[in-house]
């Protein structure tokens, strides 16, 4: 795919330059700005821009915080007023976009979903992370923990999520409990604990199951705001050496969390290609090249002992070319 990519860009570059060619106007819609996980998809989404080089212009959209659906379906509106050529999007919710989404389809807009499927509606193509492996490896990688440490297999686990209702955060958490289930029976996964995607409350979360349980083990925060959450309580009651975590996605506070030892593992996805390809499958469908419905953008696992190794795809902001 990377190889068609870059010879149609080839190809649109030497068309551009023959024609009189006005620039394809792409908006790129992202869950929230206040997440570097968004800002990262911004980043790919920027270079693609960069490596069209003059044939596209790329708009971002986005609310402040992830949990503001309604700011975001707003944003969806105004932007479908505005006629773009192409829209990529993450959107939050799976179900509240579709009728808008398809809408803009019929009026010939390309739609191109990055992250989170959203049902009833049609598309170009969809590119995310097979969250049911990530969740999977997520498990793998905290019983792992868990026996380097010297713990048992047995007592209880914490499941901070960020939203309930969230398909990808429901794919991660399914994988997560399947997996867990066949490798560490005695390990007892507590109820979800839902915080709004806040890295306080996250914490707070946290901070009550230790105390609640004193024979809790471990915990699985499945996103950034979580595992930040997460990561916080292990560091501040100093429990690193009795209590495993992974989390998902990465950011600097997760990394250095990492570092500290706060975090045992990362499930990372890869936003920067999903910006990245999501603005490159748009301009392919507006030339009407053929796309594939569903793209795995990959899921990577990042330990301390590969940390150095794995900084580009944890931090995509030193990849910039604009």
């Amino acid at each position: 795919m990377r190889k068609v990519l870059v010879l149609f860009a080839m190809f649109a570059l030497i068309l551009g330059s023959t024609l009189a060619f006005a620039a394809y106007e792409i908006a790129f819609i992202v869950k929230a700005t206040d997440s570097d996980f968004w800002q990262y998809t911004i980043v790919g989404a920027r270079n693609a821009e960069y490596d069209l080089q003059g044939l596209i212009n790329v708009t971002v959209y986005g609310p402040l915080r992830e949990a503001d659906i309604d700011h975001q379906i707003a944003i969806l509106e105004d932007v479908v007023m505005r006629r773009p050529d192409a829209i990529v999007m993450s959107s939050t919710s799976s179900e509240a976009p579709s009728a808008i989404l398809d809408e803009a389809y019929e009026l010939g807009i390309k739609i191109v979903l990055i992250d989170n499927y959203v049902y009833d509606t049609r598309f170009n193509s969809f590119l995310a992370t097979d969250n049911q492996v990530g969740g999977a490896l997520a498990a793998d990688n905290l019983v792992a923990a868990l026996e380097e440490a010297g713990l048992p297999l047995s007592g209880k686990v914490g499941l901070i999520s960020a939203m309930a209702g969230v398909q990808v955060l429901i794919d991660r958490t399914d994988g997560f409990l399947t997996r867990l289930a066949e490798i560490a029976p005695d390990l007892e996964v507590l109820p979800t604990i839902y915080t709004d995607n806040d890295i306080a409350v996250s914490a707070d979360a946290a901070a009550d199951l230790l105390i609640a349980y004193p024979d809790l083990v471990a915990f699985f925060g499945n996103n950034n705001h979580t595992g930040i959450g997460v990561a916080r309580t292990i560091e501040e009651q100093g429990v690193a050496n009795r209590v495993s975590a992974v989390a998902y996605d990465s950011d600097p506070l997760q990394i250095d969390a990492l570092e500290t030892g706060a975090l045992d593992a990362l499930i990372v996805q890869d936003p920067h290609g999903m910006g990245y390809k999501g603005v490159m499958f748009a301009f392919m469908a507006l030339h009407d090249e053929p796309l594939p419905e569903y793209y795995d953008t990959g899921v990577y696992v990042v330990t301390r002992d590969i940390l150095d190794e794995s900084m580009w795809i944890l931090d995509p902001f030193g990849r910039a070319r604009y």
